[in-house]
Formats: C-alpha cells, sequence, structure tokens
C-alpha cells in the first residue's frame, strides 16, 4: 500500500485513533497561531499532516454522520438536526434527525474486518431502539446519548429536562460517580478500551468523542484560574491577534470598549474557561497518546483530529430559556463561572475571534462555521507539513477503509493530489452553501446574509466579505447548476424559513 508517497513495509493493519473536538475555532489551537497552550496537539501537527482548508457541516451531529459513513447527512437521515424541522421537512426521506438504518458505518467495516472498534463520548446520532452506538459497530462504547450536557456529574441537559442527561456504557444506562468530569472520564475509558484491544491482539479503531469545548463552560477547579487576566482586552484586539480583522452585522457583538466595566470582566472570564476547558482538552488527549506509547500501540497508529464544526456564537440563552429554569437550579454567580452547577457559553464576540480570519460561526456555512483545525498523523507514512488542499469530512470513512486494506479512496486525506473538481455541498436550517475550489456560494436569509446568492473568491477574501456576483456573473450561475445538483442528488428539503436554533428571530 502506498499512503503520501511512502511505501508501506508495515505487515499490519494500522490502529486508529480519530479524535474529534465539539466547537472548537481554527485559530484555538497553538499550532494555528492561538495564545492557548495544546502541547500534545502540537507535537501532533508538527510530526503529522495538518490541514487548513478542512470542512465539515455548520454543526455536530451532521459532521458525526458525515464522518462515520462517508456520505453527505442528508443521505443519512440529518438533513437537519432532531427538533430543528420545519413543517416541510417532517417525515421527508433524510429528515429522520437520526442516522438511519441500511447504512454501514466506519465501525462496522472494520468490526468485520477485524478490528477491536470502541468510542467514548458524544454520540448525538439518535437515542432510540437500535440508534445507539453498540448498534452500529461499537464492540465497547460509553457514550452521552444527546448533544451535550453539563461536563460533571449532575449531567443537566442543555435545555431544562426534569431528567439529568443519559449516559449508556454498550447501550446499557449507567449512573455517573460524583468526581465524573466528561474529558477526564472519556480518557479514562479510552485506555481501558486500549488496554482491552492489546490483550485481544487486534488494531483498533478508538473513536474519541470528546465535548469540549462545548458550552456549558466547565472545568476542574485545580484549571480555573489557567488563563486569568489574559482576554481582559477583550475579544476586538484577540481576533485582530489571531489574523482576523473587524466584524459587522447583526450576529456581531458590540466593540469591546464600549461595554460596562462590569460585564466586561464577565466576558473575559468566560473566555479564560474556555481557553483552560481547550488546554484540558489538550492535557488529556495527551495521557491517551502518552499511554499508547508506553503500550507499544501508538507506533503503528494512524491518529485523526479535528473539530466538529466552529466555535458557538449563537443566542444560547434563547435556546436554553435560562430564565424559566427553577429558581436556585443554576448558579450565575461570577466567581462561579466554569464550576459545577453554572450555565455559561462563549458568545458571538469571543466566537468571532476563535473563527478567525472567517465569517461567523456554528450553525452558519460560511468559513467560520464549516472550516476547522484538522491534523492527520501517521509518521513514516504521512509527510508532515501543511496543505491547503480542500479535504472534508466525508473523506474521513473512505480514508481508514483503505488504510484497513480495502479500496482505494477517491479522495484520501492520506495523498497530497489536488482534485480541482471537488464540490462540498451544505445544506442546514435551510441556509445553503456550495463550494469549488476557491470559489464560494452561499445564501442565507436576512438579516445573516441577503437573501439571495453571493459569490465569494476565497483565494483573495477568505472572510467572505465582497460579494462578486455583479463581477462574476458566468461563474455565479456555475455554481448555482452545482447547487442545483447538490439538492437534487441529496434529496434536499428547504424549509419555509430559517430553521437555526438560537435564532433571535424565533419565538
Amino acid at each position: 500500500m502506498v499512503l503520501a508517497g511512502c511505501a508501506s513495509t508495515e505487515p499490519t493493519q494500522p490502529n486508529v485513533l480519530l479524535i474529534v473536538a465539539d466547537d472548537l475555532g481554527q485559530t484555538d489551537l497553538g499550532f494555528m497561531g492561538s495564545e492557548i497552550r495544546t502541547p500534545n496537539l502540537d507535537r501532533l501537527a508538527s510530526e503529522g499532516r495538518v490541514y487548513t482548508n478542512f470542512l465539515v457541516t455548520p454543526a455536530c451531529s451532521p459532521t458525526r454522520a458525515m464522518l462515520l459513513t462517508g456520505r453527505d447527512p442528508h443521505l443519512v437521515g440529518f438533513g437537519t438536526m432532531a427538533g430543528e424541522h420545519s413543517q416541510n421537512q417532517r417525515g421527508a426521506p433524510g429528515y429522520e434527525g437520526h442516522l438511519t438504518a441500511g447504512h454501514e458505518t466506519v465501525a462496522t467495516s472494520l468490526q468485520a474486518a477485524g478490528y477491536f472498534t470502541c468510542m467514548a463520548g458524544k454520540w448525538h446520532l439518535g437515542m432510540g431502539p437500535g440508534q445507539g452506538p453498540e448498534r452500529r459497530g461499537f464492540e465497547r462504547s460509553f457514550a452521552l446519548m444527546p448533544g451535550g450536557a453539563s461536563h460533571f456529574s449532575d449531567a443537566f441537559r442543555l435545555v431544562h429536562h426534569p431528567e439529568p442527561a443519559p449516559y449508556r456504557e454498550d447501550g446499557r444506562p449507567v449512573s455517573l460517580p460524583p468526581d465524573f468530569f466528561s474529558t477526564d472520564a472519556y480518557t479514562d475509558k479510552l485506555m481501558g478500551y486500549a488496554a482491552e484491544a492489546r490483550a485481544s491482539d487486534r488494531p483498533f479503531f478508538m473513536y474519541a468523542a470528546y465535548t469540549a469545548p462545548h458550552w456549558p463552560l466547565h472545568v476542574p477547579d485545580e484549571w480555573l484560574d489557567r488563563y486569568r487576566g489574559v482576554y481582559d482586552e477583550g475579544w476586538d484586539v484577540l481576533r485582530e491577534r489571531r489574523g482576523g480583522g473587524a466584524t459587522s452585522g447583526p450576529w456581531s457583538a458590540p466593540a469591546w470598549r464600549t461595554l460596562p466595566p462590569e460585564e466586561r470582566r464577565r466576558e473575559a472570564r468566560k473566555m479564560e474557561v474556555y481557553a483552560a476547558m481547550v488546554e484540558n482538552l489538550d492535557h488529556n488527549i495527551g495521557r491517551l497518546l502518552d499511554a499508547l506509547r508506553a503500550s507499544g500501540q501508538l507506533e503503528n497508529t494512524v491518529v485523526l483530529f479535528f473539530s466538529d464544526n466552529g466555535p458557538e456564537g449563537n443566542d444560547i440563552e434563547r435556546l436554553a430559556k435560562t430564565a424559566r429554569w427553577p429558581e436556585g437550579a443554576l448558579d450565575h454567580r461570577f466567581e462561579s463561572i466554569g464550576r459545577r452547577g453554572t450555565y455559561t457559553w462563549l458568545g458571538p464576540g469571543w466566537a468571532h475571534a476563535s473563527a478567525a480570519p472567517y465569517r461567523l460561526f456554528k450553525a452558519y456555512p460560511t468559513q467560520g462555521g464549516v472550516r476547522v483545525p484538522a491534523v492527520v498523523s501517521y509518521p513514516g507514512h504521512v509527510a508532515a507539513g501543511r496543505t491547503d488542499r480542500m479535504v472534508t469530512a466525508k473523506d474521513v470513512a473512505p480514508t481508514l477503509l483503505e488504510l484497513a486494506g480495502g479500496a482505494r479512496a477517491k479522495r484520501s486525506l492520506l495523498r497530497s493530489v489536488e482534485d480541482p473538481d471537488h464540490v462540498m455541498g451544505w445544506e442546514l436550517f435551510g441556509r445553503r452553501a456550495i463550494q469549488k475550489g476557491h470559489w464560494k456560494l452561499t445564501w442565507m436569509a436576512p438579516p445573516f446574509g441577503a437573501g439571495r446568492w453571493e459569490l465569494h473568491d476565497l483565494s483573495r477574501d477568505p472572510a467572505e466579505s465582497r460579494d462578486l456576483s455583479a463581477e462574476r456573473p458566468a461563474k455565479r450561475a456555475e455554481l448555482i447548476k452545482n447547487w442545483s445538483r447538490y439538492a437534487r442528488e441529496h434529496g434536499v428539503v428547504l424549509p419555509a424559513q430559517d430553521m437555526g436554533y438560537g435564532n433571535w428571530r424565533r419565538p
């Protein structure tokens, strides 16, 4: 097998470690220019290939469906997220809101090829009978079933609910120990599964589906003050330092200097906790890699790391209706931010800095929502360096199957050949886009977009700030045809109105 131009002499199937962060921005890691300390991921990046043009979907479950199946989310039940359907999408094929039956996952295929398959962390691909990871190819699993929860043992849900978020191990409900913290616990489980794989004398496929740094923003107490004072200058300065210009529009946060002192203090504290979550995630990834290194399993392991979408900048207060939670259920005091029982999210100001230099954030098909940091590390097989070649989460599954001895992938993450005709399409919540090479066409309803197709040349305008429709009508028409073909082939059903969660225009 030839990978990245190097002949492989390894006679055995490689182990596979797939690490997915949750709501992590393009510039949140040290190797991408961040002030946040991420030495373990930085080392992984120095040994592997960094993809600076890695594309996902605008939100978590559609990306996870795509990476596990190698198919567009509309073809496997995630044309929208559960609970975000418009009336005309209900019952439409592809809009079920869970991973539909009849589609193999990469775990299913690798299990059939002799792999020990395991996962720990966020599932978010269906909570009904037969929809859990134990039915989709994972021999061992420890799964948070919905899209998120408190990171501590109280496991309160993202919106008020009388019961904590459900966790299941190998399909069976489990209770959480008092000292539970999600990132630590998932890592502990994965280290145990790695030992089981070693004892079974089989290669492993390990899916590390971390929920950090998804809101609510939480860290163990000893991590709370690691970034004290670092963000006092505000989000405008941070975005500029990370290579982004000014932002504008109804989704933007106000200029930092216009905020009252107490609000600036609170906002800076939120970013301090977010940064600590990212460093804690890196710390735990280091724990996992060290365990695999000590056991001799890392030597023949391909490691893939990326985020499921851009950073969270939406109006979570409206989504969660935090004012309607029972009195006393949540601790809103400044000194408690980041601790157990608190509910804090990033917000648009910090999200714009996190996504710098790109436009918008999670839930939007703009670059800030779908372009994420990514690394593939397989020393001796994948040449180290950086590439701006467009690759997507849809390329993950076929790449892994090729590594395991399957058919050669049409677009492999392990080779460096550019495909100028590679087209990536998106539709979620009625917001849609099509990208071909460095040209991108986007449609979003006001106030987020113009309510018409807008054309951008990403090679000259990565922030998608200038609509070239009038200057390049032929290119616009070409991409509209590409979009129409994508919508037809993938069964797109457009909602009657913008359906984005946290949308301030919705009741």
